[in-house]
């Protein structure tokens, strides 16, 4: 069978037969939305294979979470959405322990060998935009089906199925270019839409599509700011109030996904005819059209059918202590998981919004090169990255530096988050790289993506890791 990315088709193979030869397995993986998928992937694939698999989660793989793995008696662990960029420690460990390390992920990997280590990076493929850690494990899977498969047996079609957790990870990683998923991560949807378990449409490219009544669906939406709609209840109400068309049902407002394709077109084009008299650039209104991305075999108007309303979901439970919760409602769980993911996501947007209001009482600091804010206690160690992102895409901040966040973490650390945007990437941006060297100038450590990235800091090394960060930008961004 074709393998869905051709470049890891190597590595994956491998990867799957020393998987096949295992008696149990233990399945590690991060605890955000693409690392929860990561694991229902796995998961899924490993008992499809008979393979008994044993779940463990972790906000970072750090050395302790490490030593706690090696110590588990498992000859086999299998890591995803981490496990690159600390392959050295891991490799070390496993050398002592003597357990075999599997690595399906898309992080920067670190200067270390694993005979079985499964990421685009490997392969001259992006990790930031092209394929996700999820993306990293679907390939994973598919291997894994094919290697022993029965030819007879079309149930799964070779865990193509899954192929809609891996476009959930992709889309909850931020990895969407111009408003789509592109490289293998586009392959990855075109195996989903001929499996039957997503469907993708050109769209309005706003949160929220199958559940926010239609003003607050306008009124949240910040991506492409709408003088007079955008943050603004009144206004959004107002506009709605001025088309044509019938918005409500039975008094109240319908949702996106409620519209017709005619409806649905009358109030693009009245929000593109409202920006352009407001002045807002073409580049910027063309952002209010992307692709969506809908998982068919879910009921229409849930977070589940659409994939980023998915993601949020998601992350709203593993940030949350609730990993559990979140696995279960991938693996399927409609019942008491789902109910308690859905009152973890009510929990989830509050903080975010309590989050977002602290950032825009407190302000940020500005440097030559960067912006931060330290929130210490007052917002969640887990959720501080989202506010960054938020807070760098909210009105009035700077966009021509990056947007640097720390929080207190549990253990007595600090945890960073950093975030920048496309425009950044351009002029030479590196996050990842600015969280590794200036974590470990300071005696911690980090890494991510390009774009976004994290680290843990000693507590009271903030101001030199400022310090460092912000001369590391300047090099890069000079």
């Amino acid at each position: 069978m074709d393998a869905p990315v051709p470049a890891l088709a190597t590595r994956a193979e491998a990867a799957a037969r020393r998987l096949r030869e295992a008696e149990a397995v233990l399945l590690a993986s991060h605890i955000d939305a693409d690392g929860l998928t990561s694991a229902a992937i796995a998961t899924t694939a490993l008992e499809r294979a008979d393979i008994p698999v044993a779940t463990t989660f972790e906000k970072q793989l750090d050395e302790e979470a490490i030593a706690a793995i090696a110590a588990s008696d498992y000859e086999t662990v299998l890591f995803t959405d981490f496990g690159s960029g600390q392959l050295d420690v891991v490799v070390e460990y496993a050398d002592r322990a003597g357990f075999t390390p599997i690595v399906a992920d898309h992080h920067q990997p670190a200067d270390a060998d694993a005979e079985f280590h499964v990421n685009p990076l490997l392969e001259g493929i992006d990790g930031g935009s092209e394929l996700s850690g999820a993306g990293a494990a679907y390939v994973l899977a598919r291997a894994l089906a094919d290697c022993g498969r029965d030819p007879e047996d079309h149930a799964t079609d070779g865990n193509r199925d899954l192929a809609a957790l891996a476009v959930v990870g992709a889309v909850g990683d931020m990895q969407t270019v111009d408003g789509e998923l592109v490289g293998a991560n586009a392959r990855i949807v075109e195996e989903g839409v001929a499996a039957g378990v997503l469907d993708t449409a050109k769209d309005l490219a706003m949160y929220g599509t199958q559940t926010r009544p239609l003003p607050k669906l306008l009124e949240y939406a910040n991506d492409v700011r709408i003088p007079g709609i955008t943050n603004d209840q009144a206004g959004a109400v107002r506009f709605l109030d001025g088309l044509d068309l019938d918005l409500k049902a039975d008094g109240d407002w319908r949702t996106w996904a409620d519209l017709t394709h005619d409806e649905r077109q009358t109030v693009v084009s009245a929000l593109v005819r409202r920006a352009v008299r407001n002045g807002v650039p073409a580049s910027r209104i063309d952002d209010l059209i992307g692709t969506s991305y809908t998982l068919p075999r879910e009921t229409a108007g849930t977070v589940l059918r659409d994939a980023s309303e998915f993601s949020t979901l998601l992350n709203a439970t593993a940030r949350y202590d609730r990993a559990d919760v979140g696995l279960a409602v991938c693996l399927g769980e409609r019942g008491a998981a789902f109910g308690e993911a859905e009152r973890l996501l009510r929990t989830h947007r509050r903080n975010l919004s309590q989050g977002i209001e602290w950032v825009a009482d407190h302000g940020v600091t500005r440097e030559d090169n960067c912006q931060w804010f330290h929130a210490e206690d007052e917002i969640r160690e887990t959720i501080v990255g989202i506010i960054a992102g938020m807070a760098f895409g909210a009105d009035g901040v700077d966009r021509s530096v990056p947007m640097i966040a720390f929080a207190h973490a549990e253990d007595g650390e600090t945890k960073v988050s950093a975030r920048g945007n496309a425009r950044l990437l351009r002029k030479g941006l590196d996050l990842s790289a600015v969280m590794q060297q200036a974590s470990r100038a300071v005696g911690g450590d980090g890494g991510g993506h390009a774009v976004a990235a994290g680290a843990t800091v000693p507590r009271g090394k903030e101001t030199a890791f400022v310090e460092a960060a912000d001369r590391i930008l300047g090099e890069q961004l000079r």
